[in-house]
């Protein structure tokens, strides 16, 4: 009881005191009070200080991933110099240190350096890195015009997106830009930005900075440029493909107009000087007939860097590469790709693609990585990621065949199946009922892969979709997979370049080849430092009779199910189409004796495309690219289809392992029982319904030629 009583009176008397210093704090208070004029600046200044501390704490949050894009040696020049060669030798491009840094501001011509500032940023010398009066009347027109017509982005931005950005068209990339913009006015001074920009800034043909440019297109330094070629050379900095004068000459000439026009608004020009240039325009040399792929040329230059740091070069730095890039290739598939989406890209709302050509044993001969590589440097074909639909199945299928649960003609049932609350559906909302495996790839089945991951994990489909991601990287595949229920039917995430590497499994045998470009590397010497040859044979990662039958199977998906336009008469294909949920995505994945080429179509934007199938679009693609590349060339035979197996296949692991369902025995037909029913129901179809009710009562084994094994032959239904 004293104890309690202490607490009590401890208690009351705290309670007493805090009132009482509470009461002084509220007296104090009211003598400090503001009122009328004062009391609402007070009011205001409390406000504004809140509202900048949140702004000051989302500003770090917002700049915190912007500055991680830079480091110590960001303006530290690229050491290699790198000219690469065509399979045949031919030159096709460079990469590396491609700016010229022995030029000064003060050698560059000032009326190149007005014509820039004119055209792109007439207050760089008065801003502190954001035009925010440019960038208001940028906005205003755009939305004045329901579209973009003019940019807001100051030089000082411009150079930030060029030293450590892409040209990803996002909120985040702008904000990363202007908080940038704001660092390089912090650190270099106004000259040096704009001689950087003048430097680093891509110039069309696979050239970067004037001084390249001014060599490039006119074959002359850059202090002898004359005022046309200036205004033509300041015009390429908005679309250096679009306007470069070697590619569309008037689409150039038009462009330097403009120029000229905004060199008179400037005040730095009268209105006779830019007429007199507009009627002696630049004229360019004639490089109509060269090609640059720029994306293959930005991908193998990586691949010689990584080479580089990894010790394999030596110190060498100067360096001739060659290749296994196939200008003809090259060629077919780019045009390929253009000409379809130009003529039905925008019935189909597809805007962009992407697709890679490459032999068997990993040599890549064609990379395209979007429609205009001015526009866009972002390669699509190599950093894109992008769910396969179902071009993913075969290596579902190849997967389920390597634990000898199913063969080509094993009968699968095509029926409802769920996995928790998710439950996958077929295109069309229909179900086929007892088929062979080999038409369920044909017709691409949803239902058939999602039931594999639950038989390869024996009941449990988390083992299963473990053991086919560990298939699907070891055939090529080297993007994480996200573990769902839905990624038998390819819910996950690849690029195209992958989707070629997994299929050139079949292709070559079973044999896994990663994707190359360097064929052979000599220095400034001409001294061979590094061949492809020495890294090691391809391994073989799939049983070739394993092959055999995944290649019959994509053969009947090209010859009779959904990639029938992929068909090339007198060769032998084989392929798979894919399309994602709400249309996203449209693939063809296809492969030949002696090539493998993976097609991608849709939009940057991951907006749908309109009702767009890997069967149409893609798989034309795939064609028209590869017709040409295939004629009058003898074709290597493909295992199972034009070669058997070199060893014999082994049988199935476990006979009585579940197909359809866990605990049932598989449902087999022979390859050529399979042909016979197929024959048959063909004939079946022609002769009406009447006949079609007469086969079906038929009993089991009564059509002659056609054996069946297992115990539920009565279920077997004729298509």
């Amino acid at each position: 009881m004293a104890f309690d009583s202490k607490v009590d009176s401890g208690l009351y008397d705290a309670g007493r005191d805090f009132n009482e210093i509470w009461l002084r704090i509220c007296a104090y208070s009211d003598r400090m009070k503001a009122r009328g004029l004062w009391r609402l600046t007070n009011e205001l200044a409390c406000e504004g200080l809140t509202l900048g501390l949140a702004g000051g704490v989302l500003m770090v949050a917002l700049a915190i991933p912007a500055f991680r894009q830079t480091s110590d040696d960001w303006l530290k020049q690229p050491e290699l110099a790198v000219t690469f060669l065509d399979r045949y030798g031919n030159e096709i491009g460079k990469r590396g240190i491609r700016h010229d840094d022995t030029l000064s501001i003060h050698d560059i011509p000032d009326i190149l350096i007005k014509a820039v500032l004119a055209t792109e940023d007439r207050r760089f010398y008065d801003h502190f890195g954001i035009d925010v009066v440019g960038t208001f009347r940028a906005a205003f027109a755009n939305a004045r015009a329901e579209g973009v017509v003019q940019g807001g982005s100051s030089l000082t931005q411009q150079l930030a997106k060029n030293l450590f950005l892409n040209n990803e068209r996002s909120l985040e990339r702008k904000i990363k830009e202007a908080f940038l913009a704001l660092w390089l006015e912090s650190r270099l001074t106004k000259n040096e930005i704009l001689k950087l920009y003048l430097d680093r800034a891509y110039m069309g043909g696979s050239t970067f900075g004037v001084a390249a440019a001014a060599d490039f297109y006119f074959g002359k330094p850059l202090k002898d440029i004359t005022l046309p070629e200036a205004a033509m050379l300041a015009g390429l900095f908005k679309a250096p493909t679009r306007y470069a004068p070697h590619v569309n000459l008037p689409a150039a000439r038009a462009r330097a107009s403009d120029v000229l026009t905004n060199m008179v608004a400037a005040n730095v020009l009268s209105e006779g000087q830019a007429e007199m240039a507009r009627r002696n325009p630049a004229t360019p040399i004639d490089r109509h007939h060269e090609m640059s792929p720029d994306y293959y040329l930005d991908w193998a230059f990586e691949e010689v860097k990584h080479l580089s740091d990894e010790g394999k070069l030596g110190d060498d730095r100067v360096l001739t590469v060659k290749t296994g890039l196939d200008v003809f290739a090259q060629h077919s598939a780019e045009s390929s790709l253009e000409d379809n989406l130009r003529r039905d890209g925008k019935r189909f709302h597809a805007s962009q693609g992407a697709m890679v050509v490459m032999e068997p044993d990993g040599a890549v001969r064609a990379m395209v990585g979007g429609r205009d590589y001015g526009a866009s440097q972002f390669n699509r074909a190599t950093n894109a990621l992008r769910q396969p639909g179902s071009s993913f199945k075969p290596f579902v299928y190849t997967a389920a065949l390597s634990a000898g649960l199913y063969k080509p003609n094993s009968i699968v049932v095509d029926a409802p199946t769920c996995i928790g609350n998710w439950c996958p559906h077929n295109y069309g909302r229909s179900y086929a009922g007892a088929i062979p495996l080999v038409t369920a790839l044909a017709k691409s089945i949803n239902t058939i892969p999602v039931r594999m991951s639950i038989a390869l994990g024996k009941g449990n489909s988390k083992v299963g979709r473990a053991k086919i991601i560990e298939m699907s990287h070891r055939m090529g595949l080297t993007t994480d997979l996200e573990d769902t229920p839905s990624l038998p039917i390819g819910a996950g995430v690849v690029t195209v370049l992958d989707m070629a590497s997994g299929y050139s499994v079949f292709a070559n045998g079973g044999k896994r080849a990663k994707p190359y470009a360097a064929i052979e590397i000599r220095n400034g010497r001409g001294e061979v430092v590094w061949r492809h040859d020495n890294e090691g044979p391809p391994q073989q990662v799939v049983a070739p009779s394993v092959i055999a039958d995944m290649n019959f199977m994509l053969n009947r998906v090209v010859e009779g199910g959904t990639g029938r336009r992929a068909q090339i008469p007198g060769v032998t294909v084989g392929g798979k189409t894919g399309t994602t949920n709400a249309y996203r995505d449209a693939w063809f994945v296809g492969f030949t004796g002696n090539l493998v080429a993976s097609v991608w179509l849709g939009n940057d934007d991951y907006s749908s495309t309109r009702n767009l199938t890997g069967g149409v679009l893609p798989a034309q693609i795939w064609h028209d690219a590869m017709l040409p590349l295939v004629q009058g060339v003898e074709q290597k035979p493909l295992l199972g289809l034009d070669q058997k197996p070199s060893t014999p296949a082994k049988p199935p692991e476990a006979q009585n392992t579940p197909v359809a369902e866990v605990g049932r025995a598989p449902m087999m037909l022979s390859r050529r029982s399979y042909e016979v029913l197929t024959g048959v129901s063909d004939l079946i179809k022609a002769a009406g319904p009447a006949s079609r009710r007469t086969a079906a009562t038929l009993p089991p084994n009564a059509l002659p030629g056609i054996s069946v094994v297992g115990s539920a032959a009565e279920t077997i239904a004729l298509p």
